[in-house]
């Protein structure tokens, strides 16, 4: 295991993408210690709405022919990319296993939905931070196909899906780069 901060931790967190994942696959009990960790974010009233639904094996490859025969049926002629088609395909058999990112949101409606919304996104940089510190590519893809996951897994009530978390080992020999503007930029202090 990587030993590092906090601080660089959280600096050097990047997206990895399923087309730079190797071959060497990411372990079970590495996966059940991302979850262990997602489980911890902060969540209010403790309605604790993440859910997690782990893909590996054939599973993955039901998962790209799903998805990309999806894109297929909602996407017009005049739009429809072979490149993207192909895309969705690779990204599920590249990852060493796909993690679905749900939300399920408390039955008494005790909080906004947009705060089950954050509680599952800060559940997902749990996730993310587990990996970046332990050197597993990791990337979270959050698109339109989405809306469509009813037809492809078992939701209790209230549950949806709101992307996907790519995980991978990759071959670490280039540095990656990331730019953030000046946080001076972001902030306003008042006394």
């Amino acid at each position: 295991m990587i030993k590092k901060g906090i601080n660089e931790i959280i600096s050097e967190r990047r997206s990895i993408f399923p087309a730079q994942y190797n071959d060497k696959p990411v372990s079970t009990t590495f996966i059940k210690t991302i979850l262990d960790n997602a489980n911890w974010a902060p969540t209010h009233k403790l309605t604790q709405p993440w859910r997690f639904k782990v893909i590996q094996g054939e599973a993955k490859d039901r998962l790209g022919v799903f998805l990309s025969d999806t894109y297929t049926d909602i996407t017009s002629n005049d739009n429809f990319s072979p490149f993207k088609h192909k895309k969705i395909k690779d990204n599920c058999k590249s990852a060493s296993a796909i993690i679905a990112i749900c939300m399920q949101r408390d039955p008494k409606e005790r909080i906004p939905e947009w705060e089950e919304i954050a509680a599952t996104a800060m559940a997902v940089q749990n996730m993310w931070l587990t990996c970046s510190a332990n050197g597993i590519g990791c990337y979270w893809s959050s698109p339109m196909l989405i809306n469509y996951m009813g037809d492809f897994f078992d939701f209790e009530e209230r549950e949806r899906c709101l992307g996907f978390f790519y995980i991978g080992n990759y071959d670490q020999e280039s540095t990656l780069f990331s730019k953030r503007n000046p946080i001076e930029n972001k902030t306003e202090w008042l006394d």
